[in-house]
């Protein structure tokens, strides 16, 4: 975590920035969002069929993980950093009606909205709630499998987040994620910036530490992959891809 980074500061922008993604998923930001994103990451177009509209128009994932996490019907699965729902949605599809998912977001908006759509999409076994992925609000070992994707990198207390999804997993529980890291330290300079933080790229850690982080949390990683199908599209998150490697992999994990 960078010691210039003001904390407070971080999470107002990445309030705000997501309350925009949900309330206005068509606006210009750092990063794609919706339909397209999706199915060019990987997600299959006949999920895609059953999730609510308004949670893909909304997506704003950085790559795709549902082929290693390998979901299976009655399991319980928590999403770190809901966001719009999709994931929770795919979740759901792939739990059955005999597993639940809860995704926890702490934008309230998020929430909002992602509970609507769960509603609207009849998903009964898909909740939300507002919570930190710093310190979540559930027991120990009361999942089978944690998913995220593109969130973890916007915490300034990784450590924490996987120690966290590691002490609510079962025992040979899972961990599938999708997220932002780079190939090289990024600088005081974009660590320190907050907007870069919202936008994925300042909190962006070095691969090397970003697994060292999983494994300390008491995880095997088992797989590590690149996600190069996607990319930001904004030239200020571009330049500093292309400077320090910041770039997408999808990763996962047995505890």
């Amino acid at each position: 975590m960078s010691e210039s980074l003001d904390t407070d500061k971080l999470e107002h922008q990445v309030k705000s920035m997501y309350r925009d993604v949900a309330e206005s998923a068509d606006a210009a930001f750092h990063f794609e969002t919706g339909r397209e994103l999706a199915e060019r990451l990987g997600y299959d177009p006949d999920d895609l069929r059953y999730v609510p509209d308004a949670a893909i128009d909304s997506f704003a994932g950085v790559g795709y993980f549902f082929d290693l996490a390998e979901l299976e019907p009655r399991e319980r699965v928590l999403d770190l950093g809901s966001g719009s729902g999709m994931d929770a949605f795919v979740a759901g599809l792939h739990v059955t009606e005999t597993g639940t998912v809860t995704g926890i977001d702490m934008t309230d908006e998020q929430v909002e909205q992602a509970s609507v759509h769960a509603a609207d999409g009849g998903f009964g076994n898909v909740s939300f709630r507002q919570a930190y992925i710093e310190d979540l609000p559930f027991e120990d070992a009361s999942f089978d499998a944690v998913i995220s994707n593109g969130v973890i990198n916007l915490s300034a207390e990784k450590e924490t987040v996987f120690a966290e999804a590691s002490r609510v997993l079962k025992p040979g529980g899972r961990l599938a994620l999708s997220d932002i890291v780079s190939e090289q330290q990024l600088p005081e300079s974009i660590k320190s910036d907050a907007d870069l933080w919202a936008a994925c790229i300042g909190g962006a850690e070095q691969i090397d530490s970003y697994t060292t982080f999983v494994e300390a949390a008491g995880f095997s990683v088992t797989e590590i992959r690149e996600n190069a199908q996607y990319e930001f599209i904004s030239e200020r998150a571009a330049d500093a891809c292309e400077k320090y490697g910041v770039k997408s992999i999808s990763l996962a994990a047995t505890k």
